[in-house]
């Protein structure tokens, strides 16, 4: 993988992760390495969309759960 590739795929783990400093870090290093602002807001809009999508998911699991509907664990 290439070092600009590195840079999207952590600046979209910052966004997923929620860790603002990982994410200011990684923002000035893909700047640094010329990636293009268009490909910067591409990754955070995935992370985004990825984020946003396990919340969901870990919410109505869980109050599945704690309705007594035990199947899977998934």
């Amino acid at each position: 993988m290439d070092d600009a590739t590195r840079e999207l795929a952590a600046i979209a783990a910052a966004i997923a992760g929620k860790c603002r400093p990982c994410f200011a870090h990684h923002l000035m290093r893909a700047r640094e390495l010329g990636v293009g602002e268009d490909q910067i807001r591409e990754a955070v809009e995935l992370a985004r969309n990825i984020r946003s999508s396990g919340d969901s998911q870990i919410d109505e699991f869980a109050d599945g759960r704690m309705q007594g509907r035990v199947e899977g664990t998934e």
